[in-house]
């Protein structure tokens, strides 16, 4: 039974009775919990040991560069080694880098080398986790439900920022940054036995010895994967673009005109309404019967225009929150659309690596957008500096939609079969060159 018959009928969480995906869930939205903690609770940390802001600012930024230098490494680790198996480990070694914050601050011990370090570490960690963590639900997704599958896990996932964000704030608030520190170790140690039960089907040729690594060579092949669809660097060009957009607008420019107009408790619901539209768009999402997904998710991203102008023109709070509701809700339609055309286009001991190229390219967008937006907004203006952003995100996106293989690539919405093989530059697979649409996959039954 196809995705959308099966959702169609009230089964939306039908994948959830299968045990190692349900684990899965479980690790990630828990995970995800963990990572919303964290930086609330490190910053509260930061800012009682130096009250600086610049400190606080050294610390975040360490992490950051941690994940970028090292998601590449993460996604050659994913096509190599168990994928359950990294996760796991990467939640141990993010548990034991948060308990030593919290010992450290606990015992009156810690220092700005330490944070930074162990931020170093956790984001380091993190580039690791990362390309696994997509890569993997292909592996385990019941079969004919690869569709609700990825909706049901970025559901999740989004629940899991929603409440570590404010778990986080309420832990600093009540126990002290030590304490919650130490309650986010324990929550990452959750994820990490979630992990544990999960089991990924043998494939064909897993009884193999693996062959020698040679890293080089194969971030190239991953590269090749990434470089010989159009649909795929295009789409990611397209988020680069839109990513240092709304980092600048929303990171940067969003809390300081909170600040001087309807204040921080306001600007807080706004960004959980954000999250909240989120949510609902994976229900909508996973109901949708559509086989053009990528095109109809590529063509919503200009709906991330909307709290933009919001803010450009100083709306009514009110309207600002329906534009984040919105916003979120478009979000969760690419990303579900994303997932699963890479998880079914592309051979599965080289997704990660995909993956991996595909998180690079957003996270060197996001310290991009925030270093220039403040300048720019001093320079010309806050309004004129949205409306800007306004006008590259829309560019950003007619530009996607004029590649030829994003607008006619469909999905099978027939599960996780496994990819067939990759074919040459600017021609997706070898199924697709037989139907002679570049882009496409055959026509299937919804």
């Amino acid at each position: 039974m196809s995705d959308g018959r099966a959702i169609a009928k009230g089964a939306l969480f039908a994948p959830l009775r299968h045990p190692s995906f349900r684990r899965l869930v479980i690790g990630r939205t828990t995970t995800q919990l963990a990572n919303a903690m964290a930086p609330v609770l490190l910053a509260f940390a930061v800012l009682d040991l130096t009250g600086s802001a610049v400190m606080l600012g050294l610390v975040v930024g360490a992490r950051s560069i941690a994940n970028v230098l090292l998601v590449l490494f993460g996604g050659l680790l994913a096509d190599r080694l168990p994928r359950a198996v990294i996760l796991q480990g990467a939640s141990v070694g993010a548990a034991l880098a948060q308990a030593g914050v919290a010992a450290g601050l606990l015992l009156d011990l810690s220092s700005m080398t330490l944070l930074v370090l162990l931020s170093v570490i956790n984001g380091a960690l993190s580039a690791v986790s990362l390309p696994a963590t997509s890569a993997l639900i292909p592996q385990v997704a019941p079969e004919g439900m690869l569709r609700g599958s990825n909706a049901v896990m970025r559901m999740g996932a989004n629940l899991g920022v929603i409440t570590g964000a404010s778990l986080g704030g309420l832990l600093a608030s009540a126990l002290g940054s030590g304490w919650g520190m130490a309650l986010n170790a324990l929550v990452f140690l959750g994820a990490a036995v979630a992990y544990q039960g999960v089991r990924v089907p043998p494939a064909p040729g897993d009884a193999a010895p693996p062959p020698r690594a040679r890293p080089l060579r194969e971030l190239r092949e991953g590269w090749t994967e990434f470089t010989s669809r159009a649909w795929v660097w295009v789409v990611v060009c397209q988020f680069f673009v839109v990513n240092a957009v709304m980092s600048g607008g929303i990171q940067v420019l969003g809390p300081a005109i909170a600040d001087d107009t309807f204040g921080r408790t306001a600007w807080g619901l706004v960004l959980a309404t954000q999250m909240a539209g989120a949510f609902v768009g994976g229900f909508l999402v996973a109901r949708s019967r559509s086989r053009h997904m990528l095109r109809i998710g590529v063509a919503v991203v200009a709906l991330d225009a909307l709290p933009l102008i919001a803010l450009a023109e100083a709306a009514p709070v009110a309207l600002l929150m329906a534009a984040m509701f919105v916003n979120g809700m478009a979000i969760e339609q690419f990303g579900v659309a994303w997932d699963l055309s890479l998880q079914e286009n592309v051979p599965q001991d080289r997704l990660a690596r995909v993956y991996s190229y595909d998180i690079l390219g957003s996270l060197l967008a996001l310290p991009v957008g925030e270093m220039v937006a403040g300048p720019l907004a001093e320079q010309y203006g806050t309004r004129a500096t949205l409306l800007g952003g306004v006008a590259l995100t829309t560019a950003a996106t007619a530009a996607a939609l004029c590649s030829r293989q994003v607008r006619s690539l469909t999905v099978r919405g027939a599960g996780a079969e496994t990819p067939v093989a990759a074919g040459g530059p600017g021609t997706g697979t070898e199924t697709e060159k037989v139907a002679g649409k570049p882009g496409a996959l055959p026509e299937s039954t919804p």
